[in-house]
């Protein structure tokens, strides 16, 4: 496995977000029985911008599989729709109520709250139907990648690690309870969307999709680790979003539990575990291990 120049990252992750911003367009454009203005505020959310981290991640699964990038193009969509649902109701009033995302105002901040309530269980619910119409692979396989989605981003993920995280505010949790609730609010659709990618490909082979599943997993944690790092060193105009909000809500991070360089030393020996968890993995898994590194080297 070779380390690609950095400008090779970079024109790879640049082709996955314009593709996955056309695919989110295409989808959008065709809600013509939805309300103008609903669909305006979803298209406000979904293509203001964003790392497209999970997108990228799903591209670079199927990619490392001999799959063309249009193989992933549903999951790289889906996963982007259910994760900007996510970051919409997550900035509303009665959940971390902030005012800037990706450097813009939040969605209820631009538009109102019903209508942010409104755009964010639309977002989740298209997600869901676009892989219920995904043609590339055999019934069996798009009712898998339903599954991996609906479970990542609901009961056994997202929801139950963001009930877990509004409960935190002004307790000190162990690292434990920390990890716990950063896999499941973070990780869990990080997981997913290596997950996505790989099935997208065609896969089924259960020591590769475990060695993925490692591998997501440990970036999935050192994604949150990092983000809690940047909340404490990154500027407001840089981070796209209040810095220091996690400190101003009193929420747990690993900065708080384990300093400013425990944290920083733990991000760096989770991407390290996730690089090693690739070597299972027959293809080119180049752009895999450089995501990993970008995880913990970007600066928003």
């Amino acid at each position: 496995m070779s380390t690609p120049a950095p400008n090779q990252l970079n024109t790879f992750l640049k082709q996955c977000r314009e593709r996955c911003d056309q695919q989110m367009e295409n989808r959008l454009a065709a809600l013509t029985a939805m309300p103008p203005r609903l669909v305006e505020a979803m298209r406000y959310s979904t293509l203001l911008g964003g790392k497209r981290i999970r997108p990228c991640l799903a591209y670079a699964a199927a990619n490392a599989l001999g799959a063309p990038m249009s193989a992933a193009d549903d999951a790289a969509c889906a996963v982007e729709m259910m994760h900007c649902y996510s970051l919409i109701h997550d900035d509303l009033p009665a959940m971390d109520n902030d005012d800037l995302r990706r450097g813009k105002p939040t969605l209820h901040k631009a538009y109102d709250e019903a209508t942010a309530i409104l755009a964010g269980d639309a977002l989740q619910s298209l997600a869901i139907q676009i892989l219920s119409e995904h043609k590339g692979n055999d019934p069996v396989t798009v009712v898998s990648m339903i599954n991996i989605l609906s479970a990542s981003s609901g009961c056994y993920g997202m929801i139950a690690g963001q009930a877990l995280d509004m409960g935190a505010v002004g307790r000190q949790l162990t690292q434990s309870e920390l990890e716990t609730m950063h896999r499941l609010k973070t990780g869990a659709l990080i997981c997913a969307s290596v997950e996505l990618g790989a099935l997208s490909a065609g896969c089924r082979a259960p020591q590769i999709m475990e060695a993925l599943q490692v591998y997501a997993r440990n970036i999935g944690l050192a994604f949150q680790v990092h983000d809690d790092v940047l909340d404490v060193v990154a500027e407001t105009g840089t981070l796209g979003k209040k810095q220091g909000a996690d400190i101003a809500l009193n929420k747990p991070t690993y900065v708080s539990l384990l300093g400013l360089d425990g944290a920083r030393e733990k991000a760096t020996a989770l991407i390290q575990a996730a690089k090693d968890a690739l070597s299972p993995i027959p293809g080119d898994t180049t752009m895999l291990s450089s995501i990993a590194d970008y995880v913990t080297q970007r600066a928003y």
